[in-house]
């Protein structure tokens, strides 16, 4: 297995809304993916990039990847939020999730971020166990809120 980890290029996006499909049907959500491929490749590659990423890739196909952008902690400064990080069901238990991690580690430790964040979902054991191997913090405390663009745009004031 020749895996190269590299930094995502705008050609990549295609395949990664392929990639982020994928994980919403894993995650149960599969109607829940309405981002375009236009609205991605900006948001990642336009003016003003939000997010980055690393691929996996062998003999040019990617089979995994990790998506992050910078958060601000009031408490703690800048963060790495991994927003996903998924490995193809074909490709779990090779190593490469942790080929991907390990790199994502590096990258906030050279950027000088002040830690990295992310959420898990209860059920999702194989990466619960996959995280612990890092002694990650799991925080039981919070509870997730959100809008959608829906309820913003009902809003009056």
């Amino acid at each position: 297995m020749s895996i190269i980890i590299r930094k995502a290029v705008k050609n990549d996006c295609k395949r990664l809304l392929e990639l982020i499909e994928e994980l919403a049907i894993y995650e149960k959500a599969a109607n829940e993916v309405t981002v375009s491929l236009e609205e991605f490749q900006d948001a990642g590659f336009g003016n003003k990039p939000v997010w980055r990423a690393f691929v996996a890739e062998e003999n040019g196909i990617i089979h995994g990847f990790g998506l992050y952008y910078i958060r601000y902690s009031t408490w703690k400064g800048c963060r790495m939020y991994l927003e996903d990080l998924l490995v193809t069901e074909k490709m779990r238990g090779t190593g490469l999730g942790k080929m991907i991690f390990d790199r994502l580690i590096i990258e906030a430790k050279s950027k000088g971020f002040k830690g990295i964040t992310w959420q898990v979902l209860d059920w999702n054991d194989p990466a619960i166990n996959f995280y612990k191997k890092y002694h990650a913090e799991f925080d039981s405390g919070w509870i997730n809120v959100s809008l959608s663009k829906e309820q913003i745009d009902k809003f009056n004031v």
